[in-house]
């Protein structure tokens, strides 16, 4: 599926009246995993079958890489989504805490005679993350060099005498890292560490404003059970050699059609800031919906705020560049956001 850029994109990573968003844009920011779950799979058949399992190639993993997967139904609706890392003797989903309920259970129901067990594992695992463009810098002065690490890709090192578990993470507008420790105690002194070297504690909103900023859907916010792969525009999940998985008739036979009927963009908005699940139109014919929306401190010649949105719209809509309305104001599409960077290079939000 191709995407165009439209009119809705930044000439140069924004700056932000907030210290903490300007903080993961354009320093670094120091953030905690509290609602991050891993799920740990084991036994001889675990990579068959999640391969089975999952929309990308679980079975082409070498020990520390990781990938993006959708989890699916046999008609293709997406049921989760999460990171699968592989290891010598088992593989880790990390996914959202509240996805771990439902995302056990469900797999579980697909293990037939399979040698697989599944179980929880995120109390044994206590995490911070570090965002922004001088991640790399800070983690060297805290003597853990990580720069070399490729996305999703993992390194446990040593760091006073402790295990930690380094993860280069997705991003794309700016760089970040997870950093992994056995206990809490030890994950609070490493965050206190990271502090006195310059990294500013962030928190949701800030975080929640960067997601904006990068067009990245949020399971049960942007992407619902209801969903298909190529309708949330993130590729990256999907593989489409690897062999059979639960849903890929669905998933192949849309990549075949070449296109879906509404995509997932980003929204400028001009006037009032509606709620999320507000209603596009265009023509008085309903088009699309907001998913997520949020007023961030990035001023310009829009005003003290930039007001952003997440969500769909049909293709005809966009193929059409037809005006988007909704109570209070009108929503400009993008299913790209370009940032250039200092060095003058980019980076493509979708």
């Amino acid at each position: 599926m191709t995407t165009e850029t439209r009119s809705n994109t930044f000439p140069a990573i924004p700056s932000s009246s907030d210290p903490q968003l300007e903080a993961l844009l354009h320093g670094v920011g120091i953030v905690s995993l509290d609602q991050t779950g891993w799920i740990r799979v084991t036994g001889s058949d675990r990579v068959r079958w999640l391969n089975g399992m999952a929309t990308n190639s679980v079975q082409g993993l070498a020990a520390g890489e990781g990938v993006y997967n959708f989890f699916l139904n046999a008609q293709g609706r997406i049921q989760g989504d999460g990171n699968v890392f592989a290891r010598e003797d088992e593989l880790l989903i990390e996914t959202s805490h509240n996805q771990v309920a439902t995302l056990i259970p469900y797999l579980d129901h697909y293990i037939i005679m399979d040698d697989v067990e599944l179980a929880d594992i995120s109390e044994t695992r206590h995490g911070i993350a570090l965002i922004g463009p001088e991640t790399s810098s800070i983690l060297e002065m805290a003597g853990l060099p990580a720069s070399e690490l490729k996305e999703l890709q993992e390194q446990t090192v040593s760091w006073n005498s402790r295990k930690v578990t380094l993860i280069r993470a997705y991003g794309r507008i700016v760089p970040g890292f997870e950093l992994w420790m056995e206990t809490a105690e030890d994950a609070e002194s490493l965050r206190k560490a990271l502090g006195a070297t310059g990294a500013v504690p962030c928190g949701t909103a800030a975080l929640d404003g960067l997601r904006l900023l990068e067009g990245m859907p949020l399971f049960g916010t942007d992407i619902r059970d209801r969903d298909l792969p190529q309708e949330t525009n993130q590729a990256r999940a999907l593989h489409f050699n690897k062999g059979c998985y639960l849903g890929q008739e669905i998933v192949e036979r849309i990549r075949s059609r070449g296109s879906v009927h509404r995509v997932f963009a980003t929204f400028r908005l001009e006037g009032t800031l509606p709620a999320p699940g507000t209603a596009l139109h265009s023509a008085e014919k309903a088009v699309g919906e907001l998913t997520s929306v949020a007023a961030l401190p990035i001023p310009g010649d829009y005003g003290p705020t930039l007001n952003l949105a997440l969500g769909y719209v049909r293709r005809e809509a966009l193929d059409r560049h037809e005006p988007l309305q909704y109570p209070g104001g009108v929503a400009h599409p993008s299913t790209t956001h370009t940032f250039t960077h200092g060095d003058g290079t980019s980076a493509s939000s979708i």
